[in-house]
């Protein structure tokens, strides 16, 4: 085919160049009035940071971001967000109730009053009685017989071996009457006291026959210091004695009584094995 045969091209509008002809091409080159970006760093984000800090508005409840930034992590609620305190109520009927103690709970010498002194008084006397006796029969002093003369008074009185009855006596009186005065084992001097008495008490009662209580010479006074004697083994010597602050002192319970019929068991054995007979015939 020769060029004169050569077909004519048809206009089609599509002779004037495009940019999207070669795309690549055209987008590296500058766009007039602006500049294309190549790169990421030619897009010039705004980083975090400059963005302005969010304030709530106010009466508003701002709701914290699910992911918090730098300009979150003080972040605090308003006042009106926290919640009330709460408030435990305390239920006073399942309290546990505390005893009320008194004074004398806590000191049981409180509330004695005058007892303890009488305690003294008692003491005093009833071993003083005692250790008069005792020291007459041993000294001779006062009138009494003396060491010398105390076993043959034993023996005109019915008492079987003498010697060893006088010992007996004047131990018994000597010393149970010394230690009721100080209030020093107070229970078994009062029982030595009592087993003497006793059979002093037996001894003036059968010098005649019949009751001889109210008689010339009777046995009032050897009754009356039976009863005391007794009644200190029972009560105990108070808080005025050596032996004042010992339990059975000012509270005494089973083992003074026990003390009381060995005491009455002594004299009784005394009377039977020294000196026999019946007092009352």
């Amino acid at each position: 085919m020769t060029d004169a045969e050569e077909p004519k091209k048809v206009p089609t509008g599509r002779d004037a160049s495009s940019p999207f002809d070669e795309p690549t091409e055209q987008l590296s080159r500058p766009v007039a009035g602006r500049t294309i970006p190549e790169t990421d760093d030619d897009l010039n984000p705004v980083p975090t940071e400059q963005l302005p800090v969010y304030r709530p508005r106010e009466g508003e409840v701002p709701r914290p971001p699910s992911q918090p930034t730098e300009a979150y992590t003080a972040y605090t609620p308003p006042p009106t967000a926290v919640p009330p305190a709460r408030v435990e109520t305390v239920r006073t009927d399942t309290a546990p109730q505390v005893p009320a103690y008194s004074k004398r709970d806590l000191d049981p010498g409180l509330g004695r009053g005058t007892l303890d002194l009488g305690l003294l008084i008692l003491r005093i006397t009833v071993g003083g009685l005692f250790l008069f006796h005792g020291l007459q029969k041993l000294t001779g002093w006062w009138g009494g017989p003396g060491l010398d003369k105390m076993p043959d008074m034993v023996e005109h009185l019915g008492w079987k071996q003498p010697q060893i009855s006088s010992v007996l006596l004047m131990v018994g009186e000597i010393g149970g009457g010394a230690l009721l005065i100080l209030g020093l084992a107070t229970p078994l001097a009062a029982g030595a006291v009592l087993a003497v008495i006793i059979d002093a008490w037996l001894v003036r009662q059968a010098a005649a026959p019949g009751l001889q209580f109210t008689a010339p010479g009777g046995v009032e006074y050897e009754t009356m210091l039976v009863a005391a004697s007794a009644s200190l083994i029972l009560t105990g010597p108070g808080r005025i004695a050596v032996d004042g602050g010992r339990g059975w002192a000012t509270r005494p319970y089973v083992g003074s009584f026990v003390v009381l019929l060995i005491a009455i068991a002594a004299a009784a054995c005394m009377w039977i094995f020294m000196h026999g007979g019946n007092p009352f015939i």
